[in-house]
């Protein structure tokens, strides 16, 4: 019934405005979602990278507005796309982590719950409203959001190349890929370069249509593969980087496990024998790397920039630059801690160009946690003749922010899309200001990424509280003072701990979001080994 509703609501606008309708759609602005799988905060040289090179979208940043403080709705993939097509938090929807789930393990306290395994149905996305303004909507790259017959196509876009539902390149990066939709051309080709060929084949065929490209990239998630020529020019450029100081990787704990180490110990122990392997270490800690030295993941880096470029030449081979709107995002933040899927994994010394990517400094933690180096990523704007120009916004946004910000873009009356949880952050490209309200998280399982408790976030203003669900430890930072979250403030400002606690649950409450149960195969020895 609600999508029906919505889906009337939508066409009787298209009604209302019949009479201009086709003089409207050639003003219509084309639209570009250009987002990048596992991209850190920090992966980009606009926003302080010395290592990798990204000319392309340090450029796009210099034509529209960078945020700088951007997040993603879930620290893992899935849901964060589906945040992103439905202008809904993950909660909302039942959609809480990467699809179909990390299996269970007996050392888990709390049973996962179960969650919707495909994007719902009933839950209008961005291009299903995009329809209805007469717009063309392709969706080219990473789906992972459900297995098909639930694919883009049947959820609002034309057409969907390839036709590979799972979050990572089936093959691999190079050629043959073996997806479907997808042609192998020859050995040897690179994936992020053939998904970019056929956006370039999708905006000539449309340019005189208004049009929106989710471009949506497999790297840089794993595997770590690199184009080989610039694998060569990043294992040069290593050879004369400067040395910093930081070592090469820190120890980080699981800070809702009682014995968690303190910090001094942690850095303690990294140097000492059974601390040399890189699995899930003694007293559940965990390897996080702290340098962007990586030569197969900075050439993925700018693999992926210069496919940024090659799209933004083709809009102005075609003329239609100045009519097109570009969102550059991320879906959480980078991969400086393994993928370890249980505690028993072990990867090879030999192995860790392919399993550690990025380092996340000065954000703390990883891809799969909760500290700011899982969920702050960066995103670009540029809204030619609207936005502002080399211009940055400290306002927090959010991944639900995107659906009803594209809405006011492209002309829909205001009223419509109420039922988004998201803000509108247009005003914020134009240089003016919003009230912007918490922004929230949760996350009812247990991470790949270093075995880290279920949990939930609020950040509200400067103010950032974590709550763990397994032994219900509460972390509170004031992000403006300590971006490097390493001073718990919840022992001191009792009273701030106290207001944005009870803010997450009421609203956990109000969304129905779903928490974890007693897992009846517990081993509790089993746990106390980690």
């Amino acid at each position: 019934m609600r999508r029906k509703l919505s889906i009337f609501l939508l066409i009787s606008v298209t009604v209302f405005y019949s009479c201009k309708a086709q003089a409207e759609q050639k003003k219509q602005p084309n639209i570009i979602f250009f987002l990048v799988d596992d991209l850190g905060w920090t992966d980009l040289g606009c926003y302080g990278s010395s290592f990798y090179e990204t000319p392309n979208i340090d450029k796009l940043a210099k034509n529209g507005v960078k945020f700088t403080n951007a997040y993603a709705a879930c620290h893992v993939c899935s849901p964060t796309r589906a945040s992103i097509l439905t202008g809904k938090y993950p909660a909302t929807i039942n959609l809480t982590d990467w699809l179909p789930g990390r299996n269970e393990f007996p050392f888990q306290k709390f049973s996962n719950p179960k969650i919707n395994q495909h994007l719902p149905y009933e839950e209008i996305t961005i291009a299903e409203a995009l329809n209805v303004k007469g717009y063309k909507t392709a969706f080219i790259g990473k789906w992972h959001l459900g297995e098909d017959p639930s694919n883009p196509v049947a959820h609002g876009f034309d057409m969907h190349i390839p036709e590979w539902d799972k979050g990572w390149p089936k093959k691999g990066y190079f050629a043959p890929f073996e997806m479907k939709g997808l042609e192998d051309s020859k050995d040897g080709d690179y994936l992020t370069d053939r998904l970019t060929d056929e956006a370039l084949k999708y905006i000539a065929i449309n340019k005189e249509n208004p049009f929106f490209l989710y471009m949506s990239h497999y790297a840089v998630h794993d595997p770590i593969q690199g184009r080989k020529d610039l694998v060569k020019k990043y294992s040069e450029k290593l050879k004369d980087k400067d040395k910093n100081n930081n070592p090469a990787y820190i120890l980080e704990g699981n800070p809702d496990n009682p014995n968690n180490p303190s910090r001094k110990e942690l850095d303690s122990l990294i140097n000492t024998p059974d601390y040399e392997a890189y699995k899930i270490l003694p007293k559940g800690t965990v390897k996080v790397k702290q340098k962007q030295d990586n030569v197969e993941f900075a050439a993925m880096v700018e693999s992926m920039d210069e496919s940024l470029g090659r799209i933004i030449a083709k809009l102005k081979e075609l003329g239609i630059q100045d009519n097109t709107i570009i969102f550059f995002y991320s879906d959480n933040g980078g991969m400086s801690a393994i993928n370890f899927g249980n505690s028993k994994r072990i990867v090879p010394k030999a192995q860790q160009d392919i399993a550690y990517s990025t380092s996340n400094l000065p954000l703390r933690g990883a891809k799969g946690w909760l500290y700011e180096g899982g969920i702050r990523v960066p995103l670009i704007v540029k809204w030619p003749g609207k936005g502002m120009q080399n211009a940055e916004s400290s306002t927090p946004v959010t991944s639900v922010d995107i659906f009803p910000t594209i809405l006011n873009m492209v002309g829909f009356p205001e009223g419509i899309g109420k039922d988004k949880e998201g803000v509108d952050i247009s005003p914020l490209i134009k240089g003016e200001t919003i009230n912007r309200g918490p922004i929230y998280w949760h996350f009812p399982h247990y991470s790949n990424h270093g075995m880290q408790s279920p949990g939930g976030a609020i950040r509200d203003g400067d103010y950032k509280l974590l709550e763990y669900f397994e032994n219900g430890t509460v972390q509170l930072f004031n992000l403006k003072n300590d971006i490097e979250e390493q001073k718990d403030l919840s022992k001191i400002e009792i009273e701030k701990t106290k207001e944005l606690k009870e803010k997450l649950h009421k609203w956990r409450k109000k969304v129905g979001a779903q928490m974890m149960k007693p897992n009846p195969d517990y081993n509790a020895l089993l746990k106390a080994e980690l």
